[in-house]
């Protein structure tokens, strides 16, 4: 036992770099180079450079397990630099994870678990999709605060069950994207003592020296937001890069990032602090000549020699001695907080409590409601219940109603506070968010709908790893009224629906939105978006009209004709009402109208054939569709010869029901399409 602990104890103790060290080093530089040239594609430079500070993260500091890479009290690192990813796979394949050479070799080709760029769920010890430079960093921020809120939560004296830390290797391009600025103003704001960031400062981008185009203090600049800067002048000097780390881990209060210079490209005689190694191979005889410059085999390729293996495989060791510590640990906490324990158990599993569906708000029939005002009564319910659910807005909570009442703030002086105040930060909240949701917890943000556009590429991210973010967009239309058209969503919907896994949902009152907020936190395979009005609409009478459960199913048949059908109306949102107002003055000419409420083409595309047949029969053609959006994508489901009354331009400032008479968003207007279908039959 004792010699087990000691193989699982790195101590802080003075590195004294020897040829093993080195050996270990250049294999890494050696194997991206290898695998980018046989790929004939990729980023060489940025691992050829990075790989010492790399190399000393993963043998001195990373606390992980290579033969379970889930390990819920495992340090995190992100490569936010993703197109570095070479450096990334050579660590995992060195390290002993489920990630052979053959992978390696198949570096950026079909089917291999070694894209081009690192992706979550596809490749072992791959913490988060990063190569949208920014989104690795922010992600960070999010497991940062994931680590102190679980901690305070579950952790109990003399039961230190979460404990670690989060580790970045962020490039140049990282720091000059908005999205690293936003989020290191909240993480230092925060006081994200665990959060230790790596800056591979090596002044190239690929349009050239990053000096044509960004000269600040980045020191100076994460000093101001309340972050501990250090800086290693040598890129090399591994001594200097595991004392800063020592440093950075030993910093409480703020979080650490520590400047590394280094060379892109280094060993490459010719290419070497170059533009012209950051994207591309350096070709069969810059390898020949670099290999010889760092005294490298150079008549062979993907050479791990055995000693390497031996050294860097001892992290199977060291990491299955933690987890059972860890795992020991646990046990023990069991039998002394069993309640404790199983509720962790859920939250780690993502189970839902029983009963946490059950007694959610009822809406009186008729009255006015806004959909954004339902859902806050919901969330109240909610996160009283789900203590996991964790997010907040970007400084709206009051429009978004999304700050539970009762909910504490997470700050540096509250860790256990489930809501966070994003301030103005759309795109480092959502990203932050994945980083939360990542980590295991639940996570919401939210904004006006316009400013979906601020977040989008992390929206598009939690829809790549299909991650459950819960987003909700709020002032969903021109009827938010007087903001006028800077504020007014006309192509968001459509956009939003575009994104492959995402779930689009937008209720038509405030019952359609108790059972909008039930289906996105049952999903778990992507992000749901919930996008609700500012306005008041009336609550649907369910006695008059078909149960909101049919949200579940994407559309469905709110009302039936009352005769023969010879229309259907489709709406969503708050145009459900212009949509049953419609019916009714068709049904009074005698004209059997069905007004099907459609508040998720995802959700309805994944029905079996049969349900969408009885909801849109192939046989009804006079199909009208109402939305206040751009009508793109409704062609689906009123089909050639249907009609979709929308909105092909910007809105205008006035009050929301004005707007709606003025774009033709009318009872008269809905009812007259119909018609006018029906005289050309």
């Amino acid at each position: 036992m004792q010699e087990q602990k000691a193989i699982a104890v790195i101590q802080q103790t003075e590195l004294v770099p020897t040829e093993l060290d080195y050996l270990c080093i250049n294999t890494i530089r050696f194997l991206a180079v290898d695998a980018v040239e046989q790929a004939k594609s990729g980023h060489p430079g940025m691992p050829m450079g990075a790989a010492p500070m790399a190399y000393v993260l993963w043998t001195r500091h990373l606390r992980h397990n290579p033969r379970d890479p889930k390990w819920p009290n495992r340090d995190r690192f992100i490569l936010s630099a993703g197109h570095g990813s070479m450096l990334l796979y050579a660590l995992l394949h060195l390290t002993g994870y489920e990630l052979p050479m053959e992978e390696l070799q198949r570096f950026r080709q079909w089917g291999s678990r070694t894209p081009g760029h690192p992706e979550y769920g596809l490749t072992p010890g791959v913490e988060t999709t990063t190569g949208p430079l920014g989104q690795g960093f922010a992600n960070a921020v999010g497991m940062a605060i994931a680590e102190q809120y679980l901690a305070a939560h579950f952790n109990r004296e003399g039961f230190p069950l979460f404990d670690h830390f989060t580790y970045v290797i962020a490039s140049d391009g990282d720091l000059m994207e908005g999205i690293s600025h936003e989020a290191a103003s909240l993480a230092g704001h925060l006081g994200l003592g665990k959060l230790i960031v790596l800056y591979d400062d090596n002044d190239i981008s690929i349009d050239g020296p990053t000096d044509i185009t960004f000269t600040e203090d980045v020191g100076a600049r994460f000093e101001a937001y309340g972050w501990h800067v250090q800086h290693v002048g040598d890129g090399n000097d591994l001594a200097a890069i595991d004392a800063a780390l020592w440093q950075a881990r030993a910093e409480s209060e703020r979080p650490s990032l520590i400047i590394v210079r280094t060379h892109i490209g280094y060993g490459s005689p010719n290419k070497q602090d170059t533009a012209a190694v950051h994207g591309a191979p350096l070709g069969p005889e810059e390898v020949h000549l670099t290999k010889q410059n760092l005294g490298w085999p150079e008549d062979k390729t993907f050479y791990v020699p055995a000693e390497v293996y031996r050294h860097m495989r001892q992290a199977v060791a060291r990491g299955q001695q933690w987890q059972a510590e860890w795992e020991a640990l646990h046990a023990r906490y069991r039998e002394a907080y069993p309640a404790e324990a199983a509720e962790l158990d859920r939250w780690l599993k993502r189970q839902l409590p029983p009963g946490w569906d059950e007694g959610l708000p009822v809406f009186e029939a008729g009255k006015a409601v806004a959909t954004r005002n339902a859902s806050g009564a919901v969330l109240d319910v909610l996160a009283a219940r789900l203590p996991e659910l964790i997010g907040g807005s970007a400084d709206l909570a009051e429009s978004n109603k999304t700050h539970p009442r009762g909910r504490e703030a997470f700050s540096r002086d509250n860790r256990k506070g489930g809501y966070i105040h994003f301030g103005v930060r759309e795109h480092a909240m959502a990203a932050i968010c994945n980083g939360l949701s990542l980590h295991g917890l639940r996570a919401y943000a939210s904004t006006f709908l316009i400013f979906s556009d601020y977040l989008r590429p992390a929206l598009r991210l939690s829809a790549l790893m299909e991650q459950p973010v819960i987003y909700v967009f709020t002032h969903d239309s021109i009827g938010l009224g007087e903001d006028g058209p800077t504020h007014q969503p006309v192509e968001h919907l459509a956009s939003l629906r575009a994104i492959p896994h995402v779930v689009v949902l937008r209720p038509a009152d405030a019952t359609e939105t108790v059972e909008a907020w039930k289906v996105a936190l049952e999903r778990r395979d992507g992000p749901t978006v919930l996008v609700l009005t500012r306005q008041g609409v009336p609550v649907l009478d369910r006695q008059q009209l078909a149960p909101a459960e049919g949200v579940r199913r994407g559309a469905y048949v709110l009302k039936e004709a009352q005769g023969a059908l010879q229309a259907i109306l489709l709406a969503s949102g708050s145009e459900v009402h212009v949509a049953l107002a419609a019916a009714e003055q068709l049904e009074a000419e005698g004209i059997g109208t069905r007004v099907v409420s459609v508040p998720s083409w995802e959700l309805f595309d994944r029905q079996e054939a049969t349900y969408r047949e009885a909801v849109l029969p192939a046989s009804v053609t006079v199909r009208v569709a109402v939305e206040a959006g751009v009508g793109q994508g409704w062609e689906r489901l009123v089909g050639c010869q249907g009609r979709i009354v929308s909105l092909e331009r910007f809105g205008a400032s006035a009050p929301g029901k004005v707007l709606f008479e003025k774009f033709g968003f009318t009872p008269a207007r809905v009812a007259g399409e119909v018609q006018a279908l029906l005289q050309q039959r």
